[in-house]
């Protein structure tokens, strides 16, 4: 008999509202998450981290802490060590930011366990990705690891975190736009599979947040957003890759990171702004400036100057980009833009939406 449906790689929890950390130990008590112990590592940082511990020590007692140092590759094997030596639990749980749950997942994957993603901030989709993205000698990598089992997000930690780390988000969600169209650009010049299902997750929620008319502080966009990115690491999982989310808009932003790592601005951001040019460069000039209008309006660079950057390093930084990713077809590898042509599109693109 035929496979009529396939199995979606994804968190059996997913609760997203106000107070819900309030209610997290009656998520980790779930069966399909943890066995009637309820013995837990619970990662946190050393800063807000510390305060929420305080708040939960009461209705998680037989959980274990452990301060997460930074988001390195060697704090993530540390984690993964201490939990190991420590004893035996039913569940990771990573509370913080997008370090500390990178650095969660990563251990987690290392000593077999569920991971259990509690995001206190929502500056980039990687709170429900596969993917722990972890500082190492040589930069930044990206080590494959297993869904978060199950995902919690109060929003009202969210608004209590610096407002940085939302548009940091919108950001990220929004240059799903531009991802979708590499993808389809790939598909139609060099024959690569798209995943129908992926790609229109990942678009839907970049569009979702790209058309609400809340802003930052509002408990409705921050829902949408917050579900747009989990969303967005949903579509990962299907895929198996970042394709649904990562196209030139990311190819910039890790040029950025590579060629001026002591001046890179936030991953949202760069992803924000490469977003917009992207889609000025594939033609979609009103779709460039309309999201151009949108990253302004919630508080997002839309030009080079505005995260502390020169033109003339910003050519450089699309002309690097391609290196990035190598094999993985944009726009950028399709125009195969010369220095002087990258200069003349970015004069057109900030004259296109208002400079």
């Amino acid at each position: 008999m035929p496979v009529l449906t396939r199995l979606i790689p994804s968190p059996v929890v997913v609760d997203i509202r106000p107070g819900a950390i309030d209610d997290l130990a009656g998520v980790l008590a779930d069966q399909r998450i943890c066995s009637s112990t309820g013995k837990l590592a619970i990662a946190i940082s050393g800063g807000s981290g510390a305060v929420l511990r305080e708040r939960l020590m009461p209705s998680l007692s037989g959980a274990e802490w452990f301060e997460v140092g930074g988001g390195t590759l060697d704090d993530a094997i540390k984690l993964g060590e201490d939990i190991r030596k420590s004893g035996r639990y039913d569940a990771v749980v990573g509370l913080g930011g997008g370090k500390i749950i990178d650095c969660a997942k990563f251990a987690a994957a290392r000593v077999g366990l569920p991971l259990v993603a509690v995001a206190t901030n929502l500056s980039h989709d990687g709170l429900c990705s596969p993917v722990a993205t972890l500082d190492n000698d040589a930069g930044r990598g990206s080590y494959g690891v297993p869904n978060p089992i199950a995902v919690v997000i109060d929003l009202d930690i969210i608004r209590e975190a610096p407002v940085r780390f939302v548009r940091s988000g919108i950001g990220d969600a929004l240059s799903n736009i531009s991802a979708i169209r590499d993808w389809e650009l790939a598909a139609r010049e060099r024959g690569e599979d798209i995943d129908g299902l992926a790609a229109a997750m990942a678009r839907q929620a970049g569009e979702a947040v790209l058309r609400h008319p809340g802003g930052v502080g509002d408990d409705g966009f921050l829902q949408v957003l917050a579900e747009g990115l989990v969303l967005t690491g949903i579509a990962m999982s299907i895929s198996g890759d970042s394709r649904p989310a990562s196209g030139a808009c990311h190819e910039i932003n890790h040029a950025f990171d590579l060629l001026y790592p002591k001046r890179a601005a936030s991953h949202g951001e760069q992803c924000g702004l490469g977003a917009a040019f992207a889609m000025h460069l594939r033609g979609a000039r009103e779709e460039s400036a309309y999201m151009a209008q949108v990253l302004r309006r919630h508080g997002l660079p839309v030009l080079p100057e505005e995260i502390g950057f020169t033109v003339e390093e910003f050519v450089k930084v699309v002309e690097f980009a391609p290196q990035t990713r190598p094999g993985r077809y944009t726009i950028l590898e399709h125009l195969d833009l010369s220095t002087d042509q990258i200069r003349d599109a970015y004069a057109d693109y900030a004259k296109a939406i208002g400079s």
